[in-house]
């Protein structure tokens, strides 16, 4: 058996308050190159893209990661990583620390099972709210990612504090919810596509004894959730990040940020970067998931052993 055995004592909603943000945390410290390299493959094609970005081709996620490194140096892979690392303490922590309290309290009481409509109502619920209060987090972190800088050149913010302020100077305290909406939708479909899907396989690997509640169910379970959130979240994930990064009148607002790709770059362009989506998010997942159940435990077992009389 890998990892810590379940404890008997089920963990607070606190304590997977606190673990949801930590796990997510660790997930976005090994993932984050291959989130920046999404986030590059979103914004190839703009027309309204910087001069930079128009003379940089990206070729799948080798290909990016590649060129990122030659053209900006290896930590333009972490570019936004303070800011990423702030989002998930925040929106984490909210979107998947609470799921298991909103599920209990949409669930009817005396029902013994939990339908798939309130799982998928309590992902919505605690992805919306975890985007209202964590977006210029967001926000933040695509402008540091989008931006491409050449080794030596000038930098468009001086860090993560700056770049708050320049945001709010420039476009106003707005400025920092831009995108909101198409991000609540994004974050409402990936809850469920992540927590519930995840909810659903490991229940059933527990329920047929297909596995014990451990490491490898945890891997599977986290997997399946990832591939699953990839593949419906990827159109309104490309309209978030582009319209996130667009400068003030671009875009009307994100109906006319997806109506302009479909119009200038077709169809296919809602699944750019679907390769480096699928290996960032299946692997955060993955690591996430695992982090979250052994954090849990280990923070259980603390509780119980501050708990109890020496």
């Amino acid at each position: 058996m890998v990892g810590l055995k379940p404890t008997d004592v089920p963990p607070s909603a606190t304590i997977k308050f606190l673990s949801a943000g930590t796990a997510a945390c660790i997930a976005d410290l090994c993932t984050f190159p291959l989130d920046t390299a999404k986030v590059r493959l979103q914004i190839q094609g703009e027309s309204k893209a910087s001069k930079a970005a128009k003379k940089v081709k990206y070729k799948g996620v080798l290909g990016t990661i590649t060129t990122m490194v030659r053209m900006e140096g290896p930590k333009s892979l972490y570019n936004g990583l303070v800011a990423g690392l702030q989002r998930q303490m925040s929106f984490a922590s909210i979107r998947i620390g609470l799921y298991d309290s909103v599920k209990q309290f949409y669930t009817p009481q005396g029902s013994e099972n939990t339908s798939i409509f309130t799982r998928l109502l309590a992902g919505c619920t605690t992805g919306a709210m975890a985007v209202t209060c964590a977006q210029p987090t967001d926000v933040v972190k695509v402008r540091f990612q989008a931006h491409i800088t050449v080794v030596g050149g000038p930098r468009k913010y001086n860090g993560t504090v700056d770049a708050y302020r320049t945001i709010a100077r420039e476009e106003g305290v707005k400025g920092l919810w831009r995108g909101t909406l198409p991000n609540i939708a994004r974050n409402a479909i990936v809850n469920c596509g992540e927590l519930v899907t995840y909810d659903l396989i490991k229940e059933s690997l527990l329920k047929y004894h297909l596995m014990t509640d451990n490491f490898p169910c945890h891997f599977v379970a986290a997997f399946g959730a990832g591939f699953c959130a990839t593949v419906v979240a990827s159109p309104v994930d490309v309209v978030k990040t582009r319209y996130m990064n667009s400068i003030p009148g671009q875009y009307k607002n994100a109906l006319n940020c997806m109506l302009t790709m479909v119009v200038k770059e077709g169809p296919t362009a809602f699944y750019k970067g679907f390769m480096p989506s699928f290996l960032r998010l299946g692997s955060w997942n993955v690591v996430m998931f695992v982090s979250f159940e052994q954090l849990k435990r280990l923070m259980v077992l603390a509780q119980v052993a501050y708990d109890s009389p020496f």
